[in-house]
């Protein structure tokens, strides 16, 4: 079972100048298979996004991989979940297995504000209809091909997946839930980036179909032969684990359990953050509902050769022709940005992006960048501008531990909080050179970084000079050359013990930053802002915290517009404070907003500037006894607009 990508040079991409042919994207479609000369497909993938076939969009690239190991994989963009779903039928049966990719954001995320109210788009979609995903199309589109192909494999990947893969709190349910493979009736998760291990499980599953002369396969051995791989997750019976129970096993606390008492909850969630972020971690066992959930330890990070070999993939960096006419917004954004490296060491407590990419960050190599930046430049929609030159956090690119050893020993959730770690080299120097590199090409009139950037990552003293001359220059550089006269950073709070909480850096460090960024605009003549973004309600937050979140900006001339509202999400440490009342690493009680009244009147104060908001700030602030704050905020002077 192989792709005709060889016997096709239309195949995986058309060449650079050319015009793309409809077989250049994966097929989406019967006639698409046929102009391929397929009778059938080794792995169909269902995903809830439009299909763009570019590096930014998962499912793209999970197919792209699969393909480049040699299996003939087919894409059902957002299929219709309604009447007899024929979307579901309509390529067939897989000879190996489905494969469930939700989205590249959580589906009720994209769908729903932190007041549960629909957004304006689903930024994912084409024209950013509403109505082309379900809610939890995990569990949706899984539930429909368990009922039509009772007997096909179903493997769950993507972040919607990979966050519920074991007891959760959902906000949109109130309630804990147990790991989604209850719920969908999957086989496996393959959770995190999961390339290396979707090519392992399509490699083991065609053995067992080999090795059973393509007889239909049960749940139990597909398990029994899968067990091992890294970076999965399965339901056993709690008598018959694969392997046998291990004396390094991490048995959390059921699932029973934790909804008796939150507090076995927080206990989980701390053991499940530090083995997500663990180098050499251990496998996790939770029982459930009278099975057991078992976690395989991830694969190590890849190395650089094996994440270039991923953005050399054939993409056509476009959206599938069938949406010709069509905006998808998302594809907007990234359609001229170019992503150099991926994992975060951040660590922040609200963020899900080390929990799915990784704490330790994976770069790119400098040449593998550039030829990205070529065929963003030769596309006929660029304009001379990259839009971003970035990744989760747009400066850590190569960064990581000056000895490998101390780093696989560490249970860090984060490598900067609350301080540097000292064994973290945080040299801008490669990152410095990828971009003098990019703005050496011709067609790029402008480069700019998109991505939030780490001022705590700048204004740290390392004590090596080169490297602190490097954050310097790196500054200035990102100031007067990359930034479209906005520059979006996130302190994300005011309050030094919510920031504690959200494991950032103090706010003193942003008024520093803040600083060095008016003094280089006025040393260069430039007349450019700086975009705070702010968190309300995160854990730990009161409405004190919030006037004087509103105090402290105005005195530094901001009038608040990125702002939101904390969002409960799956497999966050903040979720779990929220939740529980407790912190995970403490087990100390820690207060949270819940209430919608509390909610909005927290957010109200991101809005003093507001007329309309000026009467309930004040009965806010008499009814907390701050009417020390009152004139602070509601003066005559100092409202200049930044």
């Amino acid at each position: 079972m192989t792709s005709d990508a060889s016997a096709n040079p239309k195949v995986g991409g058309a060449a650079i100048g050319q015009q793309p042919q409809r077989t250049d994207w994966l097929p989406t479609t019967r006639k698409e298979m046929d102009q391929r000369g397929w009778d059938a497909c080794d792995v169909i993938l269902f995903s809830a996004d439009a299909y763009v076939d570019h590096p930014s969009f998962g499912a793209a690239v999970i197919g792209r991989v699969l393909e480049a190991a040699g299996w003939r994989v087919a894409i059902v963009p957002q299929p219709d979940w309604h009447g007899d779903w024929r979307d579901f039928r309509k390529l067939g049966e897989p000879r190996l297995f489905f494969g469930i990719a939700p989205g590249c954001m959580d589906s009720m995320v994209n769908k729903y504000t932190a007041n549960r109210r629909l957004r304006s788009e689903d930024a994912y979609s084409p024209d950013g209809r509403h109505d082309a995903r379900p809610e939890y199309p995990t569990i949706v589109y899984s539930k429909i091909l368990r009922q039509l192909f009772p007997h096909v494999p179903i493997v769950l990947g993507g972040i919607e997946a990979s966050m519920r893969r074991l007891t959760h709190y959902d906000y949109w349910q109130e309630r804990l839930r147990p790991s989604i493979l209850f719920d969908s009736r999957a086989d496996i998760i393959v959770y995190g980036m999961g390339e290396r291990p979707i090519v392992e499980v399509a490699r083991r599953i065609a053995t067992l179909k080999e090795d059973g002369q393509n007889v239909k396969i049960d749940a139990t051995s597909i398990v029994q032969h899968l067990s091992d791989v890294p970076q999965i997750v399965y339901l056993a019976r709690k008598d018959s684990i694969p392997g046998g129970r291990r004396s390094d096993d991490i048995c959390l606390h059921s699932h029973e359990e934790c909804i008796a008492d939150k507090r076995a909850q927080a206990e989980n969630y701390r053991w499940i953050e530090e083995e997500s972020n663990r180098i050499h971690a251990q496998r996790i066992l939770q029982p459930a509902q009278g099975r057991v959930v078992v976690v395989n330890p991830p694969y190590l990070p890849m190395t650089t050769e094996q994440l270039d070999a991923i953005y050399d993939l054939p993409y056509t960096r476009l959206p599938h022709p069938k949406y010709k006419g069509k905006r998808i917004p998302a594809f907007d954004m990234i359609c001229n940005s170019i992503n150099i490296h991926r994992g975060c060491f951040g660590g922040c407590a609200f963020c899900t992006i080390s929990a799915h990419q990784g704490k330790f960050v994976v770069s790119r190599s400098k040449d593998n960048i550039l030829r990205e930046v070529r065929k963003v430049v030769s596309m006929p929609t660029f304009k001379g501008t990259l839009s971003d030159l970035g990744g989760p956090s747009a400066n850590m690119y190569c960064m990581s531990g000056h000895r490998t050893e101390l780093c696989e020993r560490c249970r860090r959730p984060s490598c900067i909080h609350p301080t540097v770690c000292k064994n973290l080299n945080t040299d801008h120097t490669p990152l410095l050179e990828v971009l003098h590199a990019v703005d050496s090409i011709p067609q790029v009139k402008h480069s700019y970084i998109g991505s939030g950037v780490r001022y705590d990552l700048l204004l740290h003293h390392s004590g090596n000079k080169q490297t602190d001359q490097a954050a310097q220059r790196y500054m200035e550089e990102l100031i007067t050359r990359h930034v479209s006269g906005r520059l979006k950073v996130a302190p994300e709070h005011t309050s030094d013990h919510v920031l504690q909480l959200m494991r950032k850096p103090s706010f003193t460090l942003f008024r520093e930053f803040n600083r060095h960024f008016e003094r280089i605009n006025r040393e260069h003549h430039l007349r450019q802002q700086l975009i705070p973004y702010f968190i309300s309600s995160h854990p730990g937050c009161r409405l004190a915290d919030m006037a004087e979140l509103a105090v402290e900006t105005k005195q530094l001339h901001f009038q608040l517009e990125q702002v939101q509202d904390f969002t409960p999400t799956p497999m966050t440490i903040s979720t779990e404070i929220w939740y529980t009342g407790l912190n995970p690493y403490t087990l100390q009680p820690v207060f949270s907003a819940k209430e919608a009244r509390q909610k909005l009147e927290q957010r109200a104060f991101f809005f003093w500037y507001q007329p309309s908001q000026r009467r309930q700030i004040e009965n806010t602030l008499r009814r907390i006894g701050r009417t020390d704050l009152i004139p602070r905020l509601f003066n005559k002077g100092n409202n200049k607009r930044k």
